[in-house]
């Protein structure tokens, strides 16, 4: 683990039309001790070799390449690889505001916390902004995280050094693993930071999970049910909690 180094793993399928968008991003950030690590998952696009490209140029960026298996099994390779002390997952059709690193590492001193999140907006293709921004609670615990997933796959950052590096469930492929992912950090670290300001963008698109709720509910119940195991009754509870904090959260 190097101390203050920050590991982004950025998980790619057919990624193209926005990975360039997503590197320029991590390129622009003020705080510059990163590596980031682009996963190709068996695209068919040309998204591998503009990746390659942005890593001839600066060698914090490496292209790791494998057979098709899902965002899990994607992320989990660039954590093995990873030498940072922080972690952060940033998909690769998402953006950061070029002081997200900077605030989160600061926020995350500040609180003397081992996970942080942070206030994002919500973009289509165009990266035209559409909703209002998602404003996250200044502090989420285990239960608050069974609710709703407060941690936005592309804000959360997380510091290894007191409980090591926390891997993906392959077995979720790519629905749902990386709330498992928060949840598991969760259970470790018990208390996650928010920053209320707005540091990232989230970018929705016809095909997000985001944007097909209804074929998340099965998936969201498993995860209460069989991989958290927090009984029946208490299941349907936060399901129905997920669904009610789902409905507004995407309604405006």
């Amino acid at each position: 683990m190097e101390s203050g180094l920050v590991s982004i793993i950025t998980p790619m399928y057919n990624g193209a039309n926005f990975v360039s968008q997503t590197i320029e991003s991590v390129l622009k950030q003020t705080y510059t001790n990163w590596e980031m690590f682009v996963i190709d998952d068996g695209s068919v696009d040309s998204g591998p070799q503009i990746v390659l490209e942005y890593a001839a140029k600066d060698k914090r960026i490496v292209l790791l390449s494998q057979a098709n298996a899902g965002s899990a099994a994607a992320r989990n390779n660039g954590i093995r690889h990873a030498r940072g002390q922080y972690i952060s997952l940033l998909d690769s059709d998402d953006t950061w505001n070029p002081d997200f690193l900077e605030k989160q590492l600061k926020l995350m001193k500040e609180k003397n916390a081992l996970l942080v999140y942070s206030s994002h907006t919500r973009i289509d293709a165009e990266s035209n902004e559409i909703l209002k921004p998602f404003i996250v609670p200044a502090k989420v615990t285990y239960k608050d995280l069974l609710r709703n997933c407060y941690i936005s796959c592309l804000t959360g950052l997380y510091d290894t050094s007191v409980h090591g590096k926390i891997y993906l469930k392959e077995d979720m492929k790519s629905l749902r693993d990386d709330y498992v992912y928060w949840l598991e950090i969760m259970k470790k670290v018990k208390v996650a930071y928010g920053n209320k300001k707005v540091l990232a963008n989230y970018r929705m698109l016809d095909t997000s999970a985001s944007r097909k709720k209804h074929k998340v509910i099965l998936p969201q119940f498993k995860v209460l049910y069989q991989v958290e195991k927090i009984g029946l009754l208490r299941s349907m509870y936060y399901l129905g909690s997920w669904a009610v904090i789902s409905y507004f959260k995407y309604r405006s």
